[in-house]
């Protein structure tokens, strides 16, 4: 279940609403309007079949046919006899609820890859946490749940010949290892996602393929991961200290390094005020990531073809 609906039902008691029709209803276009608010049903997204908002909720069908006919009625939905309800528009209060809310990386990439296209731009150390969500992704596609037609991703992460300020031995500052470590990690994961991706375009699951990965010469601060220029996911990078593994000589050193898994993203949204701080927010993290992306960053590697061969 969709993680928006489970929080809402949670918090609201079956037993005291379940016998009043009007506030099942409510209870169900609450959650409903949430989820097409903070884009887990985005515009051109499917709804679930009514039986199984149903079950979710614990309501009668019919509760769910009143509640999907008023958004209807209110021009959020389109529902036809025999399909699934589309979502036509995102929500209004959409940039008021999700302005500073925290996000999962899991539900942003998730929601990317069921449109059928898929452009996602990241600014990240490593990618090592990104080429997971990927793999599930590519599973998914696999499995027959997910039919995107075109994957478009652009990654920058940080030159080999930079020193960088983390990972560091606290004993010796000057010990290169730990950073050796580092970015052997970077080049295992960022293969494995261009692997996992290629696999899709060569094994006919996707038609059109595309991915390019990009050195520059920064240090990151935080991740960023951008959708369509529509949505982002930022978080900073948390200074921390903690042991690390070195692999050629299995030595633990105590070194200085940042949160990557469990750093706090926050997710922002374009909407259509041009000058609200959620599109201000998106359209100048996207502009930076483009004059990055154009005017210092270069190649990895060469890139890929795009095209499955006729």
């Amino acid at each position: 279940m969709l993680d928006s609906v489970k929080r809402y039902v949670r918090h609201v008691s079956e037993d005291s609403h379940a016998g009043v029709p009007g506030r099942a209803q409510e209870r169900v276009l609450k959650a409903l309007r949430s989820a097409m608010a903070d884009g887990t049903y985005p515009p051109g997204a499917h709804l679930p079949p009514q039986r199984e908002l149903a079950s979710r909720f614990g309501v009668a069908r019919d509760t769910v046919q009143r509640a999907l006919k008023v958004l209807s009625d209110e021009g959020l939905i389109e529902s036809r006899q025999g399909s699934a309800s589309t979502v036509l528009g995102r929500v209004e209060q959409a940039t008021a609820d999700t302005r500073g809310r925290t996000h999962t990386l899991a539900s942003f990439i998730g929601r990317a890859f069921e449109r059928p296209e898929v452009v996602l731009d990241v600014y990240t150390l490593t990618s090592e946490t990104l080429d997971a969500h990927i793999r599930l992704q590519a599973e998914r596609i696999r499995a027959g749940d997910l039919s995107p037609e075109r994957i478009t991703l652009r990654m920058m992460v940080p030159d080999e010949e930079l020193e960088l300020p983390y990972p560091r031995s606290k004993a010796n500052p000057a010990d290169g290892r730990a950073q050796s470590r580092l970015h052997r990690i970077t080049r295992e994961y960022v293969g494995s996602l261009k692997r996992t991706l290629h696999d899709l375009r060569e094994g006919d699951c996707v038609p059109f393929v595309e991915v390019r990965v990009r050195r520059v010469p920064l240090t990151p601060t935080f991740k960023l991961y951008l959708a369509r220029g529509e949505e982002a996911l930022f978080g900073p990078y948390t200074l921390i200290e903690r042991s690390i593994l070195l692999d050629d000589t299995d030595e633990e050193i105590e070194a200085l390094d940042v949160l990557g898994i469990d750093a706090t993203l926050t997710y922002h949204v374009k909407d259509r005020d041009e000058a609200s701080p959620g599109s201000s927010f998106v359209r100048s993290q996207q502009e930076w990531f483009d004059s990055l992306w154009t005017q210092l960053a270069r190649d990895d590697e060469v890139r890929q073809p795009s095209r499955l061969p006729h």
